[in-house]
């Protein structure tokens, strides 16, 4: 009894060894790769860089006040189109006590000069009827009456340009702050009651709005320094707007910056591009976007497909493997040229006769017929 039993266990021991190892290589046997391959062809490519930037309008004048108050009204509003000189906000003076006191004096001493000259003047009117004074001392003293009336009104209206910002109210009154381009008003940063600086030799002043002609854009970008040396003024550049979709815009490089700047460890240069801009497409002030630029071009040349190339692990030189029979391959090394990304151009080693193997082809997933019938 004893005897059979191990006989049963020696047999059931032999069958799983066997069963194990047909699993084992059923799950692990791969079939046969057969390598397709490609022909190299005559095609156009280009080697482009993308720049990315924003574009901006070409000229932003900034308006600011030729006298320091406080703003009374604002009469625009943002993104309104405006002609030059339309009013666009007003100033109330807030004029300082000591030089309006000043003025004032002025005004109180040039009345009474003016008081002087004239009984001077209407005592010797007199006199010059009757005879008694010459014609020339009557004139000095008419002289004096006159300059003593002009200076009068001189201080007059000093005296009421401090205290009002203006003469006589006149429409070209400091106080007024007008339109000095036509264009549209992309911000205007100060609202009423906001004190503002008059902009002088020590000052630049306060900013009361931005004016710009949104029909005249730029592009503003940065290019690496291993590809500005490839740039010239005049390049066509083609600008994608993310704020505008499925629409492309043609620019041309107008300038490309003498200067790099630094920033995270690369050399950017900034270039400059003129935006030809649709009338029926408004572009807003800092849409960003994107420029493409052709660093190299070439036509009619032999390219392959980048993917088919491989690299040599020592030299790391270009090769192929190329079709010597029937999924037999040899080795080509091969000299390459500009690439588009996708298409590379070969300069020696291959011709449009040659076979050129997808050496990067993976075998289909097949999965285990026992795991399937196992599932159901």
């Amino acid at each position: 009894m004893k005897k059979a039993l191990k006989y049963v266990i020696i047999v059931v021991l032999v069958l799983a060894a066997l069963w194990a190892a047909m699993f084992f290589i059923k799950t692990n046997s791969k079939s046969a790769i057969t390598y397709d391959t490609q022909q190299p062809f005559i095609s156009n490519i280009e080697k482009k860089t993308v720049a990315t930037g924003k574009v901006v309008p070409e000229d932003e004048i900034a308006i600011k006040p030729q006298i320091s108050g406080i703003i009374e009204e604002v009469y625009l509003e943002e993104g309104v189109k405006v002609k030059a000189g339309d009013l666009i906000a007003k100033i109330k003076v807030v004029p300082n006590e000591q030089s309006l006191n000043q003025a004032s004096g002025r005004v109180r001493n040039a009345q009474l000069s003016v008081n002087n000259a004239k009984i001077e003047f209407d005592r010797n009117k007199a006199l010059f009827e009757k005879g008694v004074i010459s014609s020339q001392d009557f004139n000095n003293l008419q002289l004096q009456y006159n300059q003593a009336t002009q200076e009068l009104n001189n201080a007059q209206a000093d005296y009421q340009i401090i205290r009002k910002g203006s003469a006589g109210g006149s429409s070209t009154a400091n106080t007024n702050i007008r339109a000095t381009v036509s264009g549209t008003i992309l911000e205007i940063p100060v609202k009423e009651g906001d004190q503002v600086i008059q902009s002088n030799n020590f000052n630049d002043g306060t900013t009361i709005a931005t004016i710009a002609d949104l029909s005249k854009m730029i592009f503003e970008g940065k290019v690496d320094e291993g590809e500005v040396g490839k740039l010239k003024v005049g390049t066509p550049l083609e600008i994608n707007l993310g704020a505008i979709e499925d629409k492309k815009f043609n620019a041309k490089l107008r300038f490309i910056a003498p200067k790099g700047v630094e920033e995270s460890g690369a050399v950017q240069f900034k270039i400059e591009g003129e935006v030809d801009v649709d009338d029926d497409v408004l572009i807003r002030a800092g849409y960003s976007a994107n420029a493409s630029l052709v660093l190299e071009s070439k036509e009619n040349v032999l390219v392959i497909p980048e993917a088919l190339l491989q690299f040599d692990k020592v030299t790391d030189m270009p090769y192929v493997e190329v079709s010597v029979g029937d999924q037999k391959f040899e080795r080509r090394d091969i000299k390459i040229g500009i690439s588009d990304g996708v298409n590379v151009e070969v300069v020696s080693g291959l011709t449009e006769k040659d076979k050129v193997k997808i050496w990067n082809k993976t075998e289909p997933i097949k999965k285990n017929v026992d795991e399937e019938e196992e599932k159901k």
